[in-house]
């Protein structure tokens, strides 16, 4: 077997990324699925494995080649085909998978793709990421290759979590031409209420737009169907449907931290002194609400493979992140799924909660959106590690769990790097404009002295 040898910066914390043709290659798949083979080899006795792929036009052919490299390298390699991140992590479970792979970019441009690992054991991160870089030469040995259709039992165990069976409730979809439109096609036709489905045909140019359900610019097309439908709710989901976006019937995004909470009330109410987990980015007040009410709340790194061993860790039932991964535990199998987050909320919209009281819960807090600043992934964590050592003589009250978050009487910052994306992401929240643009200024000083600038 032949050295191969990998653009470095493809290997994130959490999952393995690049631009296709420039830092990704075919050949790169093949290497990724033969050396995680040897890795399934050394740790379980079987090597079954599970692999699907989003709706990116270069997913295919780079389906073929990381299934080669399993295949030779003795897996036996269960194909699910098209499919959201989550009916994969789903098959993994339902078949007993020692691994699966998922080939994605996620909510990258559409030049973007790459692969979310897991075993039986949890996700694939950090260093085991890394390991895949080196290969073993050995013998090779063939597997074998088989496809197995796992869409109807995904969409069964979606409709058995519904628990309303009348709805008055009107809905507006946009998978975003996202790798959930055929799911959610077939989905709601099994769900009470009148539902709206914008932009559903998989195609993975992204033509409607950029598939990020948690940025304004690509929700224009949702809000404008809620308007016209005069809708309760709109539903917008990432590239492979592990995120989630959220707009009220007014046209406000609902953004990662306040849905947490929105699922936290409902959880607590069954389960008190449940442990819930926010990332870094999450308002301060999320974690007030949570203890106030009984719960555990717990902060963790930003990252949908280290909140899921976070949960592992804490034996916490429900997760959420900025971003709008949620994680349930409760009654579900504790991974990231937009789509059963979505039944989630209807459940309890159902029940008559009123989105509008809840949102006023955070009427007298002044915060930014989470913004992405530029900057090259070789430069942004030492643009990190230089900000610790500004601030940590500074400051009194400031946590590295992720980055720099900085507290303050009247508010809050932070600055980390993006661990996804050639970005240092920043959030703000004051308890007023006037804080809220004294902290913008204060964190945009910081990052000029790096040459970046922060645009809000």
């Amino acid at each position: 077997m032949n050295k191969h040898k990998f653009n470095e910066s493809i290997f994130r914390a959490y999952d393995i990324r690049g631009i296709v043709a420039e830092t990704l290659s075919v050949q790169d798949a093949y290497y990724i699925g033969y050396n995680f083979a040897n890795k399934i080899k050394e740790k379980f006795k079987s090597i079954n494995i599970i692999v699907g792929y989003d709706g990116r036009l270069s997913s295919p052919i780079l389906e073929r080649s990381l299934i080669q490299g399993l295949f030779e390298n003795g897996a036996n390699v269960t194909r699910i085909g098209l499919c959201p991140s989550p009916m994969l992590y789903y098959a993994s479970i339902k078949l007993r998978a020692d691994g699966a792979i998922m080939i994605t970019g996620s909510h990258n441009p559409s030049n973007y793709n790459g692969f979310k690992i897991l075993t039986k054991e949890g996700s694939y991160y950090g260093k085991k990421i890394l390991s895949l870089m080196k290969t073993k030469a050995i013998p090779l040995i063939s597997g074998n290759i088989h496809y197995y259709d796992i869409n109807n039992s995904y969409i069964s165990k979606l409709v058995n979590s519904i628990s309303f069976k009348k709805n008055n409730l009107k809905v507006v979809w946009d998978p975003g031409n996202g790798s959930t439109g055929d799911i959610i096609k077939k989905l709601i036709k099994h769900i009470p209420g009148k539902h709206i489905l914008i932009n559903s045909e998989v195609d993975g140019t992204f033509p409607s737009h950029h598939p990020d359900p948690t940025e304004e610019k690509n929700l224009v097309e949702i809000k404008k169907s809620i308007k016209k439908n005069h809708a309760d709710i709109g539903i917008a989901f990432d590239g492979d449907g592990d995120r989630i976006g959220v707009v009220d019937a007014q046209g406000n995004l609902i953004s990662g931290d306040k849905l947490l909470l929105l699922f936290a009330l409902d959880i607590l109410k069954k389960k008190p002194k449940s442990k819930i987990i926010a990332d870094v980015k999450a308002s301060n007040l999320i974690f007030t609400i949570i203890e106030n009410l009984g719960g555990k709340a717990i902060m963790s790194k930003t990252g949908h493979s280290l909140i899921k061993a976070k949960m592992k860790e804490t034996k916490a039932i429900l997760a959420g992140e900025m971003s709008g991964h949620i994680f349930f535990a409760d009654e579900y199998y504790g991974f990231d799924d937009a789509i059963y987050a979505s039944i989630r909320l209807m459940n309890i919209l159902s029940q008559g909660f009123n989105i509008k009281r809840f949102l006023d819960k955070f009427k007298d807090l002044c915060s930014t959106p989470e913004i992405k600043v530029f900057c090259e992934d070789n430069y942004k964590f030492k643009v990190i590690d230089k900000i610790i050592k500004l601030t940590s003589k500074k400051y009194r009250d400031v946590s590295y769990i992720d980055g720099i978050r900085v507290n303050l009487s009247y508010g809050w910052w932070l600055i980390r790097a993006s661990n996804t994306q050639p970005a240092i992401i920043v959030r703000c929240e004051a308890n007023s404009e006037n804080n809220l643009d004294i902290l913008v200024k204060e964190v945009s000083l910081i990052l000029s002295k790096f040459d970046l600038k922060l645009k809000y």
